[in-house]
């Protein structure tokens, strides 16, 4: 299976890795994550599994977290703000990889990712923390009794 990953550095630089090596010629760039706001986003957290990097929205493949926009309870909209502070901390902790494992695609578009850092996955991170779930293919129901 072909991998293809972006290395970034959270505040410092981003440099496309792709098979084979990148050339010295790929262009660097400084990115730092806060919650998105109103209006065009670039660079930032939508959600707990959801995040725009330089321009391009990513989900993140492995999980799935509740959802921040539309909760269907008081419980789900907590959890989703924890989760949404949790990957924002997480992604400017330092370097991850982005790869791509599947799908390149999901059918809104959004960039299909695994998001790991010295080779453990961000949202593995997130589902230990009990913030996320593993991916089944369909969201979960967070409000649950």
């Amino acid at each position: 299976m072909k991998i293809h990953a972006l290395l970034v550095t959270a505040s410092l630089t981003a440099t496309v890795l792709a098979c084979p090596a990148p050339s010295p010629a790929q262009a660097q760039k400084a990115s730092l994550f806060a919650q998105c706001a109103p209006g065009p986003r670039i660079t930032c957290v939508v959600d707990g599994d959801t995040f725009w990097l330089d321009g391009t929205k990513i989900r993140i493949a492995d999980i799935n977290t509740p959802e921040i926009s539309h909760p269907s309870c008081a419980a789900e909209a907590e959890l989703a703000m924890r989760a949404t502070r949790r990957l924002v901390e997480l992604l400017n902790a330092g370097p991850f990889v982005l790869e791509v494992q599947g799908r390149e695609t999901d059918r809104y578009g959004r960039a299909l990712r695994v998001v790991t850092r010295k080779g453990k996955s961000l949202g593995a991170m997130l589902e230990a923390e009990g913030l996320a779930e593993h991916w089944k293919g369909r969201r979960g129901n967070w409000c649950e009794a």
